[in-house]
């Protein structure tokens, strides 16, 4: 069977690193199963938004720090000036001559990483349609916000609400994954830009340099006849 598989298939046999990327799928699925039938098996929304928001954030940081770095050869992180405070975005990529990234392991990553977020979107509109009524939780903050008396009173009523009744749990799940999985396509979407533009920098760079030897070889092999 395997012999029928050819390179980039979507088989974990056919990966470089089918630990890697194994943990990895199984991070990207499991805080949706849980979301999703949760309440099949735990009675306790509190408990099932503190499950999901743990397998939320490990996979954040094993995408971030592990699979991206083994699979793809990426890398993405933020760091701070301490002079100055200012913060910026750091890219990084693998050479390709020193690294061959696995077609497979390719496609299953940039798959997994597209896919999730539109899913949690999905279930967004979902839980909106199904009216309970994300905007009451909002209402509070903008009352912050706007400096309306008795606003933080409000809010506070109405959170107690939201939780009491699972509201906040069920969208707050929803907020908080789309928040971390988006943040994690847009930096790696980002980060393969810039590899491939500075892998065709390199190129460029490297053909000029022959074209350069060629053209002085030739000149002096001119000038000494």
């Amino acid at each position: 069977m395997e012999q029928n598989e050819s390179a980039g298939s979507l088989s974990w046999r056919l990966s470089s690193h089918p630990i890697t990327l194994l943990c990895f799928l199984g991070f990207r699925i499991s805080s949706l199963l849980v979301y999703l039938f949760g309440m099949l098996f735990i009675k306790n929304f509190v408990m099932i938004f503190i499950i999901t928001i743990l397998l939320l954030a490990a996979d954040f940081y094993y995408l971030k720090n592990i699979a991206g770095r083994r699979l793809v050869g990426l890398r993405w992180w933020n760091e701070v000036d301490p002079a100055t405070g200012d913060s910026h975005w750091v890219f990084e990529s693998s050479d390709p001559n020193t690294k061959i990234i696995n077609p497979t392991d390719s496609r299953f990553f940039w798959l997994a990483l597209y896919s999730q977020p539109l899913l949690w979107v999905g279930l967004a509109f979902v839980a909106i349609f199904r009216f309970e009524f994300i905007w009451l939780t909002l209402i509070g903050k903008f009352c912050l916000l706007l400096r309306i008396p008795g606003g933080h009173e409000y809010g506070i009523r109405v959170k107690t609400r939201c939780y009491t009744e699972g509201i906040a749990n069920e969208y707050g799940c929803v907020v908080i994954a789309l928040s971390l999985t988006v943040t994690n396509t847009l930096a790696f979407s980002r980060c393969d830009k810039f590899g491939q533009a500075s892998n065709l920098a390199g190129s460029a760079m490297y053909s000029s340099g022959i074209a350069g030897n060629i053209a002085s070889a030739t000149i002096g092999r001119f000038f000494s006849r």
